[in-house]
């Protein structure tokens, strides 16, 4: 036999025929791949190769003369499983059976039919119901019908969805007698149940959002969820039905970025996990969450600790408090009073650009942030010394709402206005969160005052759960004085240091 000089994969052929006598017909030319060859590069779909002078059929093998003519090897489609090999089956895992059809092996041991397909480059999964239910060769019925109508360009899953909203509507139209007027809802439970089993993880990233977004305090909170989450899974499962999620894909995402990185990596992770503990919890899935840390990913992930080093915000040495607040004091502008209201009182960045007049009682000495705009969710009294009244009074009359008003109208000053002041007086080796620290530091090593106090005028938590049951009292007369001695060390008008003071009383 002439050499031939090009082959190609073609698929059509759906009888079924003995591999042997198709390998047997290989081994005739040497020119001819093995069939392991074969079998690498065609997948069991076939083979043509293309010769200027004869065709062979590898049935009729007859030698038929035409201007252009080809060896044809045509490979069937094999159906792998059984019904026995379905019923022995004691393992969990993926089961393939050829065109699609796969059975699904829970760690319960449950069996469920799956069919896979793709339209335009993505995939689908397809359930076509339980073991219990479906039989092997009424599973392999539901593909050919399923693959019947992709070859018409529909698409199966829409097609179901629609035929059951159609029966759903007729059984509307035909009820005759209140006896069966639980039968349109028992009929819609059972489409909700069926198309649940179809949910992908995009679908219930997007609802869990959409639940969630009430509780968080902004919605920046929320965009960085959706950032994460449609940045990093989504392209490795997010059309996929989360159903069929296991650890393998939660790798798949996490495995890029884990050493790179490490803090969005972590919170990928975390949000996978409850997400899918959601479509748990609803009925979406079923199963051991393949996201989780303990005991599971811990043991195939190196720890996020160990990775990368905290990087803490950049502070100020306690010591140069002094001096700085001394040349941020002839600083001009709103964001200057900003940063002096937030070095004296300790607090965060946000909580003090949006501070309105009403959370201030200055016949009290007092400013009450509201629950909702704290980290920890829970309303936090300030003590106002001397020094922050003096801020408070510089202030006043520029807006009825705004302590520090914007730039737009009704709004309040940017969030890098502060920095900006930094970076202008060649500060921009600290951060405005690292004052906090400042203040933590000097608490701790040139006063006597309580742990719990510094801790408290930070607005963390201080104990145990059970000590916090019990200990209810912010120990707001305290802190004023702690926050007293600090606007005195800040402002250098401090006489007696507080470690001294604390010593004498």
């Amino acid at each position: 036999m002439a050499k031939c000089r090009n082959f190609r994969a073609t698929s059509g052929w759906n009888e079924k025929a003995e591999p042997t006598m198709m390998f047997g017909l290989l081994s005739q030319s040497s020119d001819l791949p093995d069939s392991s060859y074969l079998q690498k590069r065609t997948g069991f779909e076939g083979l043509e190769r293309c010769h200027p002078n004869v065709q062979m059929n590898h049935r009729t093998r007859r030698k038929a003369p035409y201007p252009l003519l080809s060896i044809t090897i045509i490979m069937p489609f094999f159906e792998k499983l059984t019904a026995l090999k379905v019923a022995r089956i004691s393992k969990p895992g993926k089961y393939n059976d050829g065109k699609g059809l796969y059975l699904y092996v829970k760690e319960s041991l449950a069996k469920c039919w799956v069919f896979r397909y793709k339209i335009e480059g993505l995939e689908h999964y397809m359930g076509m119901g339980g073991l219990g239910e479906v039989s092997l060769a009424q599973a392999r019925e539901k593909v050919r019908q399923a693959r019947e109508s992709l070859a018409q360009g529909i698409d199966p899953l829409h097609a179901r969805g629609v035929a059951t909203q159609k029966k759903m509507g007729k059984a509307h139209q035909t009820r005759e007698s209140p006896m069966r007027v639980t039968e349109p809802l028992q009929i819609q439970q059972q489409t909700e149940k069926r198309n649940a089993s179809d949910k992908t993880f995009d679908q219930c990233a997007k609802e869990y959002i959409a639940k969630r977004k009430a509780e968080w305090k902004c919605e920046k909170h929320g965009k960085q969820w959706e950032y994460t989450l449609f940045t990093y899974a989504s392209p490795y499962f997010g059309r996929m039905n989360v159903r069929l999620i296991t650890t393998s894909h939660i790798l798949k995402a996490l495995d890029p970025i884990w050493e790179t990185k490490t803090e969005t990596a972590t919170r990928l992770r975390e949000r996978i996990e409850r997400v899918l503990a959601w479509a748990t919890t609803i009925g979406y899935r079923e199963g051991d969450n393949p996201a989780r840390w303990n005991r599971h990913l811990q043991e195939l992930l190196p720890k996020p600790e160990k990775l990368k080093k905290a990087q803490h915000h950049p502070s100020m040495p306690y010591d140069q408090v002094g001096d700085f607040f001394g040349l941020l004091e002839k600083e001009k502008g709103l964001a200057a009073r900003a940063l002096e209201l937030t070095i004296l009182s300790a607090c965060r960045t946000s909580e003090v650009l949006l501070a309105k007049w009403k959370e201030f009682d200055l016949s009290r000495r007092v400013w009450i942030i509201p629950g909702e705009r704290m980290k920890s969710g829970r309303e936090h009294r300030v003590p106002l010394v001397d020094a922050t009244l003096a801020v408070l009074e510089k202030v006043s009359g520029m807006d009825t709402i705004w302590l520090f008003p914007g730039a737009k109208e009704g709004k309040p000053l940017s969030n890098m206005a502060m920095s900006v002041l930094l970076r202008r007086m060649n500060q921009s080796h600290v951060t405005v969160h690292g004052f906090r620290s400042t203040f933590r530091i000097w608490a701790a090593e040139k006063t006597q005052h309580a742990r719990e106090l510094a801790e408290l005028a930070l607005a963390h938590s201080v104990g145990t759960a059970v000590e916090q049951a019990y200990l209810r009292s912010d120990l707001f007369e305290k802190r004023r004085a702690i926050m007293q001695d600090w606007a005195e060390w800040c402002t250098g008008t401090q006489t007696v240091l507080p470690d001294e003071r604390n010593k004498s009383t």
